[in-house]
């Protein structure tokens, strides 16, 4: 009867099922609910597990397997399915609905009735009948009921399943069976659903990405490349590819495909231009309306045809309309000065269409016989040029006298040379008058006296008439040219007489006929011979005079040296910093400017930051997500460089002005920065999509996250309470000895963490000289490359200083990070390099706590109030007192005596050179410690256990919360958080708070006895 009444229920109840059906990315392989027919699997004994028939909720007739052999001891009851193939699939779910009877109520069965059963799944490529060994079976879990029921739910004739889900892989061969074990319970397997998960097909930027299996392990992605849609290309470098999740979704889009020229997205597809239009290159999204006088007779174009008489210049772009030639200019004049003529003319009236007219002029000689006319050729000159004239006028110089000469004046523009219709023109024939003589070539001084010079020349080369006379210019050349002296003669040659001796003379010859005086020949320089007695004085006297000379000369050298130096260390921001007696010499001629300044900030961006082609980008993988967009890194290939790694911040889709804006402010601030401490940018994307910002890679990321994994990899293990919930660490003793003694593996030493601190100083020197504020220096904003060199990031917050020392910046408003923010800051949102040193002081905490957090988990209020009071952050666990006490002057109360930062970097040089300064004992610090607590709460070490403490801050009434929980040391009280308290039944929210408080007072006090912070 106890075998009937509980085994037998499935005969007569339904089953109740809340559960949801599977979601749609999945497919099915096995489900026992689909078979009306028997199942006919095979169950070992063959008394064990039985066959029946049941309903469902809907009352539709299902197969269902129970077994309840209870009242035998050592059972082993086994069902296997039928073979089961995987398909392509590697990792497989099972679900498992059934009810189970719960052993108390079934009389006499204890110690024998279990509330169990085992699955398990063996791999095979075929079908193998009933040889299968129980040792062969891989188990996969031990299913247990969330509910059960008893003899008296059968009265209700409604019973709620339970819904199990185990999940199998890697699987590797072709099919596999499912078994289920009972080892003596009452249970009713009424579904077994197997299935897998996969990533159906997609669309995604015009790629289509096939159905893709889910990966082997659960946090597998498998990348999926994706094939371009009808009439669609891969965009250059930028391959489309998304991944499939483990749970069947497609994640992380990389890549797209462009619609090839002539085509134009619509939804998933590619359209084809239609006619009168055209799309000149796949980087175009829509397709264009034909330009002016322009055309197309067929679909998908890459471009519009011209119109007859119409024409587009080779570096027209296809969306300039089409155009032609300019008319004539108009209105030509001319001005005739013997061979020089001067044109004028106005700009034609027609201009084909075109802001590109410019002017040529064609010469032509003309002959007085027969009026044949050829080429003027090179030996005239045109002022200020022949071809590419911009303005309507000309000079035509070098021409014949009395000759005949015809000028046509042309507008071209960039069709002009495509166009096969008359050119048009503007011409004039004029005829030269007598002109003076060309000028005097070929000067020549055939003999030089001491008193006299002879010279000779040739006849010009177009003397225009009769030369009747020519005249010889000259004076001394240290005496000013207004006062000379001429001579003139009728021939080719001349002495000149009466000069001084050992002096320089300069000499100039023109010819004259009817028409006037030439131009001047070019200026010649003769010296004159020493006479016999001076000379020898002369060479005596040459080496003093060139001794002296270089003597003033390096007077006067060294006296411009030495003012430039003074100019520069006024005007370039000369710094130095004392290094045992060695001083690091500096400049910064730069000066920082605020983006904000300018009315157009994106003439801010182009000044400061280099426009980057975005075919030059290629980016690999995100890394993370910013405030407007995701962090990607990538390969960045300029034209004749190689490739480097960089970081790429992107703009996300649909972004406002304002978000644009801000998003590039900071690209204006980087591009102002080139120090080796300093993030440095490699340029902007802003002409094309995405909007990118481009700076080079930092392999090892953000400090403070850096820092936490060296900090976690040497830490010891903790031992988790499984009555609480909480964490607890060895003792205190045995924790001080574990830190005194292993040898940190995997974390730095104390000099290269004072390496790393150097680093950011010099960066923070090289800011606070270009009269930069950072406002928002941590450990956070501080990134770190391969060779562990530090770089200050993050200009979200930066502000301009004035020259005046004493400047400051107003914020008008937005978030203050309050832990590494200085007290006037805070107060008054008052922003200098001052406010800086105490954020870097908080960054020197962070470095040497290897990434803990400032101030733990106390409140920010908090924070301010203690503060404000005078406490201070205390010795990280083995910080070197010199640090600790660099680290308090940093956070002196008043900010004019807070130091310098070109001070800091000389403080750490020195103590990088000598590294016995950094083993100081902890007694030698010069200022008096405080600790960061509470003088008003008793002191934690005067309790002997939870209850005198609940006592102090009268709480007592909760001892036997905290007993019950577990808690039984002030430690393990130490590392409760809210949850804890509450969990704990502490419902009244001003009890919470009071205990929280003082549980936080008492994890700085632990803190600053141990050195250490309390590890989880």
């Amino acid at each position: 009867r106890v075998l009937h009444s509980a085994c037998s229920f499935t005969h007569f109840l339904f089953f109740f099922s809340l559960s949801l059906p599977l979601p749609p990315n999945t497919v099915v392989l096995l489900d026992s609910k689909a078979q009306q027919t028997n199942l006919e699997w095979i169950s070992s004994p063959s008394d064990g597990w039985e066959e029946i028939s049941g309903v469902d909720e809907n009352y539709i007739p299902i197969r269902t397997y129970q077994v309840c052999r209870v009242m035998e001891p050592n059972q082993n009851n086994w069902l296997r399915t039928n073979w089961i193939a995987r398909g392509t699939a590697q990792r497989i779910f099972v679900e498992m609905k059934f009810t189970l009877r719960d052993c108390n109520s079934i009389p006499g069965v204890l110690g024998i009735c279990k509330e169990t059963f085992n699955l398990y799944y063996f791999e095979t490529d075929s079908g193998t009948g009933r040889g299968i060994k129980e040792s062969q079976y891989l188990k996969i879990d031990t299913i247990a009921a969330d509910e059960s029921f008893t003899q008296g739910d059968l009265g209700e004739r409604v019973m709620k399943l339970n819904t199990e889900v185990r999940e199998i892989g890697p699987l590797l061969k072709k099919g596999f069976y499912l078994a289920f074990q009972d080892v003596g319970a009452c249970i009713a397997l009424v579904s077994v659903r197997v299935y897998y998960k996969k990533c159906w097909p997609i669309i995604e930027n015009l790629a289509v990405f096939p159905d893709t299996v889910t990966g082997s392990e659960f946090s597998s992605l498998v990348e999926v490349r994706g094939t371009c849609v009808t009439d669609a290309e891969e965009e250059a470098d930028n391959l489309p590819k998304m991944h499939c999740s483990a749970e069947g979704e497609w994640l992380v889009p990389i890549g797209k495909c462009i619609c090839k020229s002539g085509f134009q997205q619509k939804g998933d597809e590619c359209e084809a231009c239609g006619r009168g239009f055209y799309k000149s290159w796949s980087q175009d999204l829509q397709c264009a309306r034909c330009p002016a006088h322009s055309h197309t007779e067929r679909e998908g174009s890459s471009r519009c045809e011209c119109e007859d008489g119409y024409y587009r210049a080779f570096t027209d772009r296809p969306s300039v309309p089409c155009t032609r030639p300019p008319s004539a200019p108009q209105n030509l004049i001319y001005n005739i000065n013997q061979t020089t003529v001067s044109l004028e003319w106005s700009p034609p009236a027609d201009n084909g269409g075109r802001d590109d007219v410019t002017y040529r002029i064609n010469c032509k000689r003309c002959s007085w016989e027969q009026g044949e006319c050829m080429p003027c050729g090179n030996s005239i000159s045109f002022i200020p040029q022949q071809s590419g004239l911009v303005e309507t006028y000309v000079t035509v110089t070098d021409l014949l006298a009395h000759a005949n000469y015809t000028f046509e004046v042309e507008a071209v523009n960039g069709v002009s040379d495509l166009s096969r219709t008359q050119r048009l023109f503007a011409a004039v024939t004029i005829t030269t008058s007598q002109a003076a003589p060309s000028q005097v070539t070929g000067v020549l001084k055939d003999r030089v006296q001491q008193r006299n010079v002879n010279l000779s020349w040739k006849e010009p080369e177009h003397p225009n008439g009769v030369i009747t006379e020519y005249e010889i210019k000259y004076y001394e050349k240290n005496i000013k040219e207004r006062t000379y002296s001429t001579v003139k003669t009728t021939s080719t040659s001349v002495t000149i007489y009466n000069l001084k001796p050992g002096s320089a003379y300069i000499f100039q010859i023109r010819a004259f006929t009817a028409a006037g005086y030439g131009n001047y020949s070019p200026r010649l320089e003769v010296l004159t011979l020493e006479e016999a007695t001076a000379t020898a004085a002369s060479t005596e006297q040459n080496p003093v005079i060139i001794i002296a000379v270089v003597a003033v000369a390096g007077t006067i050298i060294l006296v411009f040296m030495v003012f430039g130096f003074i100019i520069g260390r006024r005007h370039c921001g000369y710094s130095k910093a004392d290094q045992d007696g060695d001083e690091e010499l500096y400049f910064h001629c730069k000066t920082y400017i605020d983006p904000e300044t300018y009315e157009d900030p994106n003439r801010a961006v182009h000044q400061f930051a280099k426009e980057l082609d975005a075919s030059c980008i290629k980016i690999e993988r995100v890394i993370g997500a910013g405030e407007f967009g995701e962090v990607c890194s990538g390969r960045l290939k300029l034209p004749g460089k190689r490739d480097t790694a960089v970081a790429i911040k992107t703009l996300k889709v649909g972004f406002t002005e304002k978000q644009r804006r801000d998003f590039l402010c900071e690209a204006s601030i980087m591009g102002q920065f080139d120090y080796p401490n300093v993030v440095h940018l490699e340029g902007v994307v802003t002409r094309g999509k995405p909007i990118m910002i481009v700076i080079e890679y930092m392999e090892n990321g953000a400090l403070d996250s850096f820092l936490r994994v060296k900090r976690f990899t040497s830490i010891p293990k903790c031992k988790r309470n499984s009555t609480v919930h909480t964490f607890t660490l060895p003792d205190v003793k045995q924790r001080h000895y574990f830190y005194s003694h292993q040898k940190h593996d995997g974390q730095f030493t104390i000099i290269q963490l004072v390496g790393m601190l150097r680093g950011i100083a010099a960066g923070m020197r090289y800011l606070a000289d270009m009269g930069y504020v950072h406002r928002d220096l941590a450990a956070r904003n501080i990134l770190v490359n391969s060779n562990l060199v530090c770089k200050v990031s993050d200009f979200g917050l930066s502000r301009i200083l004035e020259d005046d020392p004493e400047a400051v910046y107003t914020a008008t408003g937005g978030k203050i990070p309050v832990r590494w923010t200085a007290p006037e800051a805070i107060q008054f949102r008052k922003f200098t390099s001052a406010s800086d040193v105490w954020s870097y002081g908080i960054v020197m905490w962070e470095v040497m706590s290897y990434g803990e957090r400032p101030y733990w988990d106390m409140s920010n209020q908090d924070v301010i109030k203690a503060i404000d009071e005078g406490y201070r952050l205390p010795a990280p666990m083995d910080c070197p007192p010199g640090l600790h006490q660099l680290m308090l002057d940093c956070w002196q109360q008043e900010r004019n005596e807070r130091p310098k930062f070109d001070q800091i970097v000389g403080i750490l040089d020195k103590m990088i050179r000598n590294p016995n300064t950094l083993k100081v004992p902890l007694g030698s610090c010069s200022r008096p410690i405080n600790p960061l607590l509470d003088q008003n709460t008793p002191d934690f070490t005067s309790f002997r256990c939870v209850g005198d403490w609940l006592e102090a801050i009268k709480m007592e009434r909760y001892k036997d919360n905290f007993t019950a929980a577990g808690y039984s040391t002030l430690e393990s009280v130490a590392r409760m958080t809210i949850e804890d308290v509450m969990s704990l039944g502490i419902t009244l929210v001003g009890h919470q708070k009071k205990i929280m408080s003082s549980i936080q007072t008492m994890r700085a006090q632990m803190l600053h006895l141990h050195g250490t912070g309390i590890q989880v």
